[in-house]
């Protein structure tokens, strides 16, 4: 059983934004050498997500919608309440609506690996969800398996 990580850096674009991650993830699994066995995806943060999903331009603008009605952002959520909590720095955000997305979308995904590539469907790519941003994540990627050597 070989294992292999990398930390991806993404620059989100938005308040609310999905990033396909999908080539960075297929490249670090190509560079383990691991034929057979799982890849782990995992955002690195409270206020963004990973999910395997299509990355389709309408359903993007349809999931910050859901997303945002679900969880808007001007409700007045406890978290908000900056005053009422220790230690917060003076840019804190109001962004308790991003921990609720977040929440709900989770901050990872496991993906089968089958030789040396990510098990994805047809209309299937892996995506960094950024409810908080913009910012600059990081989304740690690990392999492990079995390699052409073991």
């Amino acid at each position: 059983m070989r294992s292999y990580e990398e930390d991806l850096r993404v620059e989100t674009a938005a308040s609310f934004s999905v990033h396909d991650i999908t080539a960075d993830v297929r490249r670090v699994v190509r560079e383990s050498g691991i034929i057979s066995g799982t890849v782990t995806v995992s955002s690195m943060h409270t206020t963004c997500a990973v999910c395997v999903n299509e990355f389709e331009e309408r359903l993007l603008d349809d999931m910050q919608r859901f997303f945002l009605k679900l969880a808007p952002a001007e409700h007045p959520w406890k978290h908000n309440d900056l005053h009422l909590r220790d230690n917060i720095p003076p840019d804190e955000p109001k962004n308790a609506h991003a921990h609720l997305i977040a929440l709900m979308l989770g901050n990872g995904q496991t993906l089968a690996v089958r030789n040396g590539e990510p098990v994805l469907g047809r209309y299937q790519s892996v995506l960094l969800a950024e409810m908080d941003g913009p910012r600059r994540r990081t989304v740690a990627v690990q392999v492990l398996g079995a390699s052409a050597e073991t």
